[in-house]
């Protein structure tokens, strides 16, 4: 499987990957937000020979569909390579580089294809759907099963993913569907902001950025 919520790669996901340009980092803060589209980076790989051999263990995780495991073999023998000194432990890091880059490749694959109009006329509507994490935000949570109509604001916001390790997802329905499944069309909710403080070990130093409630710095 390419992502841990159970897809399979596929064509939309893999060429959106293959289309960013390798950008070496200090932090992960040094690029954000939507840079991310088209940039692959890995924080603290600032080599270009690390950060593309990381980029091709991440590749062929997508276009191949292999596990975490496989990945993990695939890093230990690149960071042993090139004698990296990474921070943090190598459960944490290696899946946060596999989760985040495969979970947002899919989801940018999947936002291409939901928007053929064509499909859009047979499947207007967006259902949010919660990942079902052991320890999920409320806010996430709290949109579980929320219906809009995919040109409404709302999704501008919230496509997944929303967060580091967010697993929620964005499925299409006909009004057939929306019937079927006995939910309803909501009023688009409103959306809160606050301020949050990013970068407190970067380089560059601590700055303040305004974020939707319930969204990670960096996802917005």
């Amino acid at each position: 499987m390419a992502v841990s919520h159970g897809s399979l790669p596929f064509q939309e996901q893999i060429d959106y990957f293959r289309q960013k340009v390798n950008l070496p980092t200090r932090a992960w803060t040094d690029i954000y937000n939507q840079e991310h589209d088209w940039a692959f980076v890995v924080a603290g790989a600032t080599k270009q020979d690390l950060l593309s051999d990381l980029r091709g263990a991440v590749e062929k995780s997508i276009a191949q569909g292999t596990t975490l495991e496989e990945f993990r073999r695939d890093f230990d023998k690149i960071v042993q390579e090139h004698g990296w000194q990474y921070k943090g432990g190598r459960g944490w890091r290696t899946r946060t580089i596999y989760e985040t880059n495969l979970r947002q490749s899919y989801n940018a694959g999947r936002e291409q294809q939901m928007s053929d109009p064509e499909l859009r006329k047979r499947r207007p509507y967006g259902l949010y759907r919660h990942g079902g994490s052991r320890h999920p935000r409320p806010e996430h949570l709290a949109l579980d099963g929320t219906v809009l109509p995919l040109d409404d604001p709302f999704w501008d916001v919230w496509s997944p993913q929303n967060g580091w390790g967010c697993s929620c997802k964005k499925f299409m329905l006909s009004a057939r569907d929306v019937e079927r499944m006995g939910l309803k069309v909501a009023d688009s909710p409103a959306i809160e902001y606050e301020e949050r403080t990013i970068g407190e070990n970067s380089p560059e130093g601590a700055r303040t950025v305004r974020v939707p409630k319930g969204i990670d710095p960096g996802f917005e």
